[in-house]
């Protein structure tokens, strides 16, 4: 069978009913689920997302409206808005992580998709629900809420999704932008002292160091593992160890990526540096240090991994995860991932704390009204 890949589990989930392993989606369950409902095939990022050099170039972002009182702006509301976002996808793992920091989860639901039958053919689904149907918007495959609001659209069908959940329509996908509008648009309905994690006289460096961060970290390992030709990995193999050294400069003074308080930079290099050495490592190829090898980022990883919003929506095993069914290699990761004490590797002590002026606080708080 073909294989879709994507970002997230690589496993296909199954249950034990008298004795026996059932899939929980089989693919001949998808196919037809997918025909009742119109949903084309995943568009595949090695056939259509690689350029003359045989580079990995992401598509871009699709649905861009900002949220704001402008004119053709989207209106922050309490309610209206559900966050659909994958576990092993870090690019919705900064959301989902942003939105429980600031206290927003009475005001906007969530639900977590997962691949869609045993070889994810129709993109991100929802396994894991009842019928596989979404129980707020009765969707099957998140490609609905696309076609919904462009009938048209033929890129891959991503998360983070933000849905208006009055018109099933995606409004938001722009992960570049999203926990900004989190951070700024939706301030009315965050906890009355939630951090303010995109200060805003920090903003404009912020948004430049995020713009360095993007190819560089957060996309560097995509450019390595869809890559076609050496040429191509060997650019972005470099690029990444040389953020990577930067990186390890930078926080040998601060405690975080700008001084005392977290700020929405620090969650964009976390949900990277999570997967790194537990899951990415499987598509790169030799590589020279990992990111336990860097003493200041492996430090800062776990002063940030404490904090109960990262570690509430951080699923190493369920990103970790292979299937060893029928292998007699297996790997590493499907040989002990049940094994693995993650959230004692990851809560071990570290000092960062004497970095900073504020030891016992890691936010700038907004002041209570």
């Amino acid at each position: 069978m073909a294989e879709y890949a994507s970002c997230g589990l690589s496993f296909v989930p199954k249950e034990t009913k008298d004795g026996a392993e059932v899939i929980l989606w089989s693919d001949e369950q998808a196919e037809a689920d997918a025909k009742e409902r119109g949903v084309r095939p995943r568009p595949q990022e090695i056939k259509d997302e690689i350029d003359e050099r045989g580079a990995f170039v992401r598509q871009p972002n699709h649905f861009r409206t900002p949220f704001g009182d402008g004119e053709g702006q989207l209106k922050a509301e309490a309610g209206r808005y559900r966050l659909f976002w994958a576990k092993g996808c870090h690019w919705s793992n900064r959301a989902a992580i942003v939105r429980e920091l600031l206290g927003l989860q009475d005001a906007i639901s969530i639900n977590i998709v997962a691949h869609s039958g045993e070889t994810n053919k129709y993109g991100w689904g929802f396994r894991n629900d009842l019928n596989h149907e979404d129980p707020v918007l009765g969707i099957k495959f998140l490609s609905e809420v696309y076609k919904n609001a462009a009938p048209d659209y033929q890129g891959r069908c991503t998360v983070p999704a933000f849905v208006d959940v009055t018109t099933k329509k995606i409004v938001n996908n722009d992960y570049h932008r999203l926990t900004n509008y989190l951070e700024v648009a939706f301030r009315p309905w965050q906890a009355q002292d939630a951090p303010d994690l995109y200060p805003e006289k920090l903003r404009g460096e912020i948004d430049q160091f995020n713009d360095w961060l993007f190819p560089n970290i957060n996309n560097a390992h995509y450019r390595m593992a869809f890559c076609q030709t050496l040429e191509a990995y060997k650019e972005a193999f470099d690029d990444f160890y040389a953020a990577m050294d930067t990186i390890e400069e930078r926080l040998s003074k601060n405690r975080f990526l700008f001084g005392d308080y977290v700020t929405d930079s620090d969650v964009r290099l976390f949900v990277t540096l999570a997967r790194w050495d537990t899951h990415y490592y499987r598509n790169l190829g030799p590589q020279p240090r990992r990111v336990i090898d860097y003493k200041n980022i492996w430090d800062y990883a776990r002063d940030l991994y404490v904090i109960p919003a990262f570690k509430n929506n951080t699923y190493f095993r369920d990103f970790s995860r292979e299937d060893r069914h029928g292998k007699l290699f297996a790997s590493f990761n499907a040989r002990f991932v049940d094994q693995i004490p993650y959230e004692e590797i990851w809560s071990a002590p570290q000092e960062r704390a004497k970095l900073s002026k504020t030891p016992e606080e890691k936010f700038l708080r907004h002041t209570k009204s």
